[in-house]
């Protein structure tokens, strides 16, 4: 079963989007959403139940994590194997790695709260965004971070723009390349756009390293060398 693909958990048959959600019910749960997303063979598995895993494995991680790097944290995390391809999953860790590597890199912030706030906002931004919204979560994560961190509401001065600006210049990474879709490689975009603009309106070093993505056979859309991450040995 190819579950690192992008494929259906409970059978690896592709997933297939629609232009319009259907009523679908979860495989898993039994619950029953409109959805855009179901499998070739008509299985569905909604949101929470796809990320359930994964985000435990996110909050234990960085609960002890000791670095100032989001993104090794971030490629730690993904690595799990309860971290698929692509998924919901990922619109908690890349707020999640920011905001560690933030507080580890002197950054004066109640992790364990930050961390608590990221999983339930990270949870209301659904998979298929990046497509469906014109806004992928992995920025709207990175922005997400920058309101926890900076306690910033509706109603902020400064903050507010700082918040809709990460999320920005995280956006303009992603949407320079161009798609499909790669959660691996939106996710490494957002985090170096947020970390730079940290640097320069927080001042909080977060030295973000860029890696060679280890997914390209692993990813059926990878878009090889478009990719800045891409390794065509994956290493």
């Amino acid at each position: 079963m190819q579950r690192q693909k992008g494929a259906c958990l409970i059978c690896g048959e592709p997933l297939v989007y629609l232009k319009q959600a259907e009523m679908m019910k979860c495989s898993f749960c039994g619950k029953e959403e409109p959805s855009y997303a179901k499998c070739g063979a008509g299985h569905y598995v909604c949101d929470e139940c796809h990320a359930k895993r994964g985000i435990e494995s996110i909050m234990r991680y960085c609960a002890t994590a000791a670095g100032r790097n989001p993104i090794a944290m971030l490629t730690d995390m993904m690595n799990d194997p309860y971290i698929h391809m692509h998924g919901p999953e990922h619109h908690t860790m890349v707020g999640a790695a920011l905001m560690t590597a933030y507080r580890n890199a002197g950054g004066d912030i109640d992790l364990t709260e930050c961390l608590a706030e990221m999983k339930k906002r990270g949870a209301r931004c659904p998979g298929g965004s990046c497509g469906f919204w014109g806004c992928c979560g992995a920025a709207v994560s990175a922005g997400m971070c920058m309101s926890i961190i900076t306690g910033t509401t509706p109603l902020s001065g400064k903050t507010w723009g700082l918040a809709n600006i990460t999320t920005a210049r995280a956006l303009e990474a992603i949407g320079r390349i161009g798609g499909p879709r790669c959660c691996k490689r939106t996710g490494r975009l957002s985090i170096e756009a947020a970390a730079d603009f940290a640097r320069r309106e927080l001042g909080v070093d977060m030295p973000a390293s860029r890696p060679r993505c280890e997914y390209p056979a692993k990813n059926r859309e990878c878009i090889g060398r478009r990719c800045p991450f891409f390794s065509p040995n994956g290493d």
